[in-house]
């Protein structure tokens, strides 16, 4: 069979990579996006991603360049401020409540919101507009061989695929990865996040908030009305057994179960979708880069999704490499651009795996001292402006 050449060969089909194809697309490479699941792009078909995505202010400059913000933003929830609600108390109700908002040091929101499966589906449609993208779903990536010149690809259908760059945006098991023989290391909670929408009486004001009790945070983050009232997007964290026994309940119960644990504080929350269940943990690769390679989103890092910093780490990987790429565009592949690319992300990506894995550890606590030393302890952080300020920006990502 004949060997395709191409500029980049993204493995991977999920946000980031399709985030990647239309950013790369753009600026004008070759590009070639394999995923072996074509996505979804309904939230009521089966295998709907129903976790959002809260876009960050750094992000969106990478969405404008990569002509995605422009179908995003009319669909996108701001956020205004983050409320964090200490609910550690013998009973579940609302004791210590602390809003960090925006405006104390920006004029725009911290970010804005929007539901995976919209995601996917405003991202197949910009590829489809960009001549020198191929987007192939239900292809995947069967075998990967580097030489100093190209990454040698063969993809499930038997196509072989030359490539001046690899990126690898395939995930958490990443087969690229394990192809270079990247190792990781992951660290387990025992937890894990259910993910589902819901309406609501009492309007959400842009404010996203998360309500700290034991097992991991129950998050609400603002969603576009729905069905003519206010709708937010839940991730509920909970220790593995209790949230398996959650997704199993008929909806009544459930439903009893999510407004005890959201403290009412929106009135009754009303189930609009599925339930989505996923494990959760924290993993970073030795390295972020293989001979003519580059690791970027759950390939390179994952973490719990606390604070949204998920996806906005893989777009500040997309971002650095866009940017070293640029400078170096007679080899993009090249070993200068691949080191360079990690020695300027993963530093930081350690340190924020590290700081978001010690608020997971914290939110996850039950015993009643523990709980009244975290209640403290948020106390004290949000009483200090300065440092509650330097906490927002670095939650943000700017200096």
């Amino acid at each position: 069979m004949a060997r395709i050449f191409t500029d980049i060969l993204i493995s991977g089909g999920g946000v980031a990579g399709l985030s990647a194809a239309a950013a790369f697309g753009s600026a004008g490479h070759r590009v070639i996006c394999v995923d072996p699941t074509p996505p979804v792009t309904s939230d009521t078909d089966a295998g709907a991603d129903l976790r959002t995505t809260a876009f960050l202010q750094p992000s969106i400059p990478v969405l404008q360049a990569a002509g995605l913000w422009t179908r995003l933003e009319p669909h996108a929830a701001p956020l205004q401020i983050m409320r964090i609600v200490d609910a550690g108390g013998e009973v579940p109700e609302p004791r210590i409540v602390k809003d960090f908002d925006a405006s104390d040091i920006s004029d725009q929101p911290f970010g804005w919101n929007l539901p995976n499966w919209l995601l996917r589906r405003e991202m197949v449609a910009r590829l489809a507009e960009l001549p020198n993208v191929t987007f192939l779903p239900g292809t995947a990536t069967a075998s990967v061989l580097t030489r100093e010149s190209e990454a040698l690809v063969t993809l499930s259908d038997g196509t072989h695929v030359a490539a001046r760059l690899l990126i690898a945006a395939d995930g958490r098991g990443s087969v690229v990865r394990d192809s270079l023989g990247i190792g990781v290391r992951t660290m387990r909670y025992g937890q894990k996040a259910l993910a589902f929408a819901v309406n609501h009486p009492i309007p959400h004001a842009n404010v996203s908030t998360e309500i700290h009790r034991s097992g991991g945070p129950f998050t609400l983050v603002p969603l576009p009305d729905r069905n003519g009232l206010p709708c937010s997007a839940i991730v509920w964290m909970e220790r593995g057994p209790e949230a398996q026994r959650l997704t199993a309940l008929p909806v009544p119960e459930f439903e009893e179960a999510m407004n005890t644990r959201s403290c009412h504080l929106f009135g009754p929350l009303t189930l609009l979708t599925n339930r989505s269940i996923w494990p959760i943990i924290s993993q970073i690769a030795d390295r972020m880069y293989g001979e003519r390679t580059a690791l970027i989103a759950e390939a390179a890092h994952v973490m719990p999704p606390i604070g949204a910093q998920g996806l906005n780490m893989s777009l500040a990987d997309l971002k650095a490499l866009l940017d070293l790429t640029a400078q170096h565009p007679g080899d993009i592949g090249s070993p200068e651009v691949l080191h360079a690319y990690h020695r300027r992300r993963h530093t930081e990506v350690v340190a924020r795996i590290t700081g978001i894995d010690a608020l997971n550890r914290a939110s996850m606590l039950g015993a009643p001292l523990l709980r009244d030393a975290r209640a403290t302890a948020l106390n004290a952080l949000y009483s200090a402006a300065p440092l509650r300020k330097t906490l927002m920006r670095a939650g943000l990502g700017v200096r």
